[in-house]
């Protein structure tokens, strides 16, 4: 969650930029850039957005996983070597 504490215009984030690095450094959370007073750009540090990109990675494979289980309950399966052969058909690829 954004704290309302950290959002700031881009003008100051370029005059302080030093300053504002640190604390996103420090606190780990994002801030909010506006440009005439609407929200425009958000930023992190480097090591919070490649966590968040990580745990996204996750769950859609956790979704992904989720979703094959219920095609499998549902009975839409099919055998491995069906499925490779067809494929093989339609890229031309078959032996």
């Amino acid at each position: 969650m954004i704290d309302l504490k950290d959002i700031r215009s881009v003008t100051d984030f370029q005059r302080n930029a030093k300053e504002y690095v640190g604390r996103l450094k420090r606190k780990k959370q994002p801030m909010v850039l506006t440009v005439n007073g609407r929200a425009e750009v958000v930023v992190q540090d480097a090591q919070s957005y490649q966590e968040m990109l990580d745990r996204l990675t996750e769950l859609e494979a956790v979704a992904a996983i989720r979703f094959g289980l219920e095609d499998a309950r549902q009975g839409r399966t099919r055998p491995a070597r069906k499925a490779l052969a067809e494929l093989g058909t339609r890229l031309g690829i078959s032996r």
